[in-house]
């Protein structure tokens, strides 16, 4: 795959004799899928100092994924000089110079694969010609290592240091001509590096958001409505503003209107904000604080209404089709087997970590602020629009970031800090509690599935129809709410439909680690599994002929949207690929069954990556699961760049999933019931599961490893309690089917 992009170096002399590389790489507006590309600026890049130090600017955000290490590797391997001699600097927020500065969707690798390594070759030549020149010997005479040119014939050789201002004075080459490296020349690139971070953050040292601190700075928190959409309509302000500590208390209006489809980024909520000496002070402050809330529509809501009304629709026609082909119906009257199941998940908080904030400093028109946005250019642009400044006059420092998972896509947080900062003259700090980055988050959408299949008397599947219970209005659906008309076995069956059907909800919804995949993956897989067993055939074996059947071509428009301009289409072999591999690492073929204890098998396509996993569980007589191994077979594409952090996220995605097979959000009168973690568990130590990790490599450009591993778990280990004990997981949590962790 390959980007397309206008892209070009520039040279600039620096101070101290070194040199700057800039990038002039336009991928922004094609990977969001806008309009033509920005109009970019010159930007260091890559600075050599004379003594050959070599600073690598890391362009996106760091929430914890790696990528401040990989980006970094991708430019240094092209460059050809040593790991070690690299220092590693965080950007700050500048699109027109870095290109896409985001962190989301999987993204960093498939945009930064072949610009960053292009980067680094770029410098590598220049510094080549710039040896050249002082010897008067042709450039490819001369060769590069370890951050060194040399010439073989005359025996001669120079530091990268030494040629960086010659080389600041010649013209650089475009992007596209530059020649990049053999892969089996590699020497960073496929090598485990440690994370430039990795020291610091284990020794404490001040990197996230939370540890910011500036000079004279005061510190907020915010009181908001209980029920979403309420706002503020009195206060005992003078009160609260006598306590200690307290600087000020302010109300909120907020930018946010109680309708029943809401922006996943809509701005402020309303509220009451204490800003305070000492964040203590201001939480302290907070419990003196009594608000009389105007509620609004929000309190009519509830988890049992909800679910009630997901019943009463799934037994109403659908009230929109999302694709069909073939005579469903007509093949369901002649199906030798028809199978029928209800599938639920429900609301999930992101739980990042590190709580919501920023710190943020206004004066005389301009803004400083430091955040921990995955989106920091979406964040700019709400904070312009709220403090009706333009965007020109605010500076984004991105700081290291605790977990995003799809939260910090969002930048509520951000535009408080920005209005606290203007309201109060000086430098703010606005930390959210864990209890309010629980009540208070765009959450996963709650989802019921109504499925049926037919199978022919050879037990293969004639007939698939799924009716998903989701929220919005009509064909709106509500943020991460929705199916697309490619979702599997799309294509793969000759008579296939799904369907959907909506319902108000006056609550904010947004993208949760593999947006959509995390709930869907979990249905089709299970089903699927159920619709094996129904037809006496081996669940792996039943997923592998539909993979091999001839696909039923998309109609025009109606592909998966997220994440273009790439290509989100199925490929059927990548799939069978590590279905197969998992499948032969498990010994899933020669499995045994024993009451109590089952193997269950999962496949998905998500955010580029293929992954398939098997989980190997134990239930004990209280209904209680123990996953005890889990194996997992990946594909993204041609090259791992760091193996080490590969690994780590495979690890920390299949961790993620299994913890939301014990979470949900509920709502009674408006009101999220949870508040911390103590009612929205995370994966304890001793329930972690050994997890073996094996990779399959293709002939396709790299892709991210933020998302595709989590979806398969799920249906995975509710295949496997299926094994193990003869009774279906069709609702999470797992206490909604009557099971535990152990």
């Amino acid at each position: 795959m390959q980007l397309n992009r206008r892209s070009f170096l520039q040279m600039i002399a620096l101070a101290g004799g070194g040199f700057a590389l800039d990038l002039y790489d336009r991928p922004w507006a094609v990977a969001q899928g806008s309009g033509s590309p920005p109009d970019l600026t010159p930007r260091a890049f890559i600075h050599i100092a004379p003594d050959g130090a070599v600073t690598i600017m890391a362009r996106n955000p760091e929430i914890g994924q790696g990528v401040k290490t990989m980006l970094p590797m991708l430019i240094a391997e092209e460059l050809d000089t040593d790991w070690k001699d690299v220092r590693v600097e965080q950007a700050d927020l500048n699109e027109a110079i870095y290109g896409p500065q985001f962190a989301g969707g999987s993204m960093a690798t498939p945009t930064g694969w072949e610009p960053m390594r292009q980067v680094g070759a770029a410098g590598r030549q220049m510094l080549v010609a710039a040896a050249a020149g002082n010897w008067g010997v042709p450039a490819a005479e001369c060769t590069t290592q370890a951050g060194r040119v040399l010439h073989a014939a005359s025996g001669r050789s120079a530091g990268y240091g030494e040629l960086a201002a010659k080389a600041a004075t010649l013209t650089p080459p475009a992007l596209d001509a530059v020649k990049l490296k053999n892969p089996g020349d590699y020497r960073i690139i496929g090598k485990s590096q440690a994370g430039v971070d990795t020291h610091a953050v284990v020794a404490g040292k001040p990197l996230f958001g939370i540890d910011v601190t500036l000079p004279g700075m005061v510190h907020a928190a915010i009181e908001k409505c209980p029920v979403f959409g309420g706002k503020v309509k009195s206060a005992n302000l003078e009160q609260v503003r006598k306590l200690p500590g307290v600087r000020q208390v302010l109300v909120i209006e907020g930018s946010l209107a109680a309708e029943p489809v809401v922006s996943s980024d809509p701005g402020m909520e309303p509220g009451v904000a204490i800003v305070a000496d000492t964040w203590w002070q201001a939480q302290q402050a907070r419990k003196s604080l009594k608000v009389d809330w105007d509620i609004g529509p929000g309190i009519t809501q509830s988890s049992e209404k909800i679910a009630r009304r997901a019943e009463e629709l799934l037994k109403a026609p659908p009230a929109n089709t999302v694709r069909s082909h073939g005579d469903v119906e007509g093949a369901f009257k002649s199906a030798a087997k028809v199978v029928e199941a209800v599938y639920s998940y429900p609301f999930l908080a992101h739980g990042t970590p590190e709580p919501q904030g920023s710190t943020a400093v206004y004066k005389d028109g301009k803004l400083e602020i430091w955040g921990t946005s995955q989106a920091p250019g979406g964040g700019r642009s709400l904070v312009a629009r709220e403090l009706g400044i333009p965007e020109s006059a605010i500076t984004v420092h991105m700081c290291r970031t605790g977990g995003g998972f799809g939260r910090r896509l969002m930048n509520d947080y951000m535009v408080e800090a920005a209005w606290l900062a203007k309201q109060v003259g000086g430098p703010v700090k606005l930390l959210w509690a864990r209890e309010d980055d629980i009540a208070h988050d765009p959450y996963r959408p709650a989802g019921t599935h109504g499925l049926k299949a037919g199978l022919d008397a050879q037990g293969k599947l004639v007939a698939w129809r799924q009716h998903l219970i989701t929220f919005g209005e009509g064909k709106h659906y509500a943020p991460s709410a929705g199916i697309s008309a490619a979702e599997f076995p799309a294509g793969r069956v000759p008579n296939y439909a799904p369907h959907t059907s909506t319902m108000p909800l006056w609550l904010r919804t947004g993208p949760l680690r593999a947006p959509g995949d995390n709930a869907l993956a979990f249905v089709g897989q299970s089903f699927l599994d159920e619709v094996a067993v129904a037809a006496g055939r081996d669940p792996l074996e039943f997923q592998l002929e539909l993979l091999s059947a001839t696909p039923v071509p998309m109609p025009a428009g109606e592909g998966r949207p997220r994440g273009r301009p790439f290509d989100f289409t199925l490929n059927a072999g990548r799939l069978k690929g590590v279905l197969e591999l998992v499948a032969e690492k498990s010994g899933w073929a020669s499995r045994k069954r024993a009451a109590g204890r089952g193997m269950g098998i999962a496949g998905w396509f998500s955010h580029q990556g293929y992954f398939a996993e098997v989980a190997e569980v134990s239930v004990d007589s209280k209904n209680r699961v123990t996953v005890n191994r889990v194996w997992v077979a990946g594909d993204i594409g041609s090259q791992i760049i760091n193996p080490q952090a590969a690994e780590s996220l495979v690890y920390g995605g299949i961790l993620d999933g299994l913890s939301q097979m014990a979470q949900e959000i509920t709502l009674a009168d408006g009101r999220v019931q949870q508040t911390n973690y103590h009612q929205y568990p995370l994966l304890q130590m001793r329930q972690t599961p050994a997890i073996e990790v094996y990779w399959r490599t293709t002939p396709y450009s790299p892709t991210g490893l933020g998302e595709p591993m989590l979806p398969p778990i799920l249906p995975a280990v509710g295949n496997a309690i299926f094994s193990a004990m003869g009774k279906r997981v069709r609702a999470l949590p797992l206490a909604r089917s009557g099971f535990s962790w152990a």
